[in-house]
């Protein structure tokens, strides 16, 4: 289908964008990749009569060091996620998850800002910003304001971002020593969204988990934590049954729905054998057995 008519707007700056978003409320709509909003519109399940482009925002794009944080623009493109060096080092789960994203025409134009503002279950940075705790920037009318990944998002396209703000900035911790962190992906072809995904993220201390963050995709009606399969393993000797348990426990918090990609049953033991996989990745990582 063809989307309805709409104005199209390219603001030059951050508050150029805000000003418009100020005028039109919820007439407008924030055009970032365009890999989220603009299958929507031409379903018609979106229809914006403004739409703000703000790939002309040059400082909402790029990633560095600042304060001993990672700062991501969050119109950072997913290559460009995958080809940063201080992410290599210092954040690989951020490049290494990307490469599982789409194909490299959508990682090209795909913004980490847009696939996390859009609330999408589906999206695979709000699972990965839950594991890697991390903050986002918003600035509206009336200034900036930080918010947590763990408050962000809310529900099915639903999260924190009102409709006057923009998503500017991605903060997140540089991993710290003796720290894992893998994402395990099942999907059914190159380009497909999750049928069920596990982000781990684990701090060790020889056998012993000292700290643990699991988060997951497409399971629920929002990417989300597993805080009682992460309490199975925090003060822990690891082993494969207590990784079988922790994997038991994320099962327990599923409720995905269905579609093509699977029943709920399907999905749910899934997300179980994700989260297996990528608890071992990530204590191997850290160092651990």
């Amino acid at each position: 289908m063809i989307p309805p008519s709409f104005q199209y707007h390219a603001p030059s700056s951050v508050d150029d964008a805000i000003s418009i978003l100020t005028q039109y409320g919820d007439e407008a709509k924030i055009l970032a990749g365009g890999h989220s909003l603009l299958p929507m519109m031409k379903l018609r399940f979106a229809e914006p009569e403004h739409l703000v482009d703000i790939n002309n925002i040059d400082s909402l794009k790029g990633i560095r060091e600042e304060n001993g944080m990672i700062v991501i623009g969050a119109m950072t493109s997913e290559s460009a996620l995958i080809a940063s060096a201080l992410l290599q080092e210092k954040c690989p789960l951020l490049p290494e998850a990307a490469k599982l994203i789409a194909d490299p025409q959508v990682r090209n134009r795909g913004t980490i800002g847009g696939d996390i503002a859009h609330g999408d279950p589906g999206n695979d940075h709000p699972a990965l910003m839950l594991a890697l705790d991390a903050r986002f920037t918003l600035v509206g009318p009336n200034g900036s304001r930080e918010v947590e990944a763990s408050d962000f998002f809310l529900g099915t396209f639903y999260t924190a971002l009102e409709a006057d703000e923009i998503m500017t900035e991605i903060r997140i911790a540089p991993q710290a020593a003796n720290t894992g962190a893998s994402y395990h992906k099942l999907k059914r072809k190159t380009g497909d969204f999750a049928t069920a995904a596990a982000a781990v993220v684990i701090e060790m201390s020889g056998d012993t988990c000292q700290s643990a963050r699991i988060s997951l995709t497409n399971l629920a009606a929002t990417a989300f934590r597993a805080t009682e399969a992460e309490a199975v393993l925090v003060g822990q000797t690891i082993s494969d049954e207590l990784i079988k348990q922790a994997a038991a426990k994320v099962m327990e918090a599923c409720d995905p729905a269905e579609d093509l990609r699977g029943d709920a049953e399907y999905k749910t033991h899934m997300g179980g054998e994700m989260t297996r996989r990528a608890i071992k990745d990530a204590i191997k990582r850290a160092g651990g057995n």
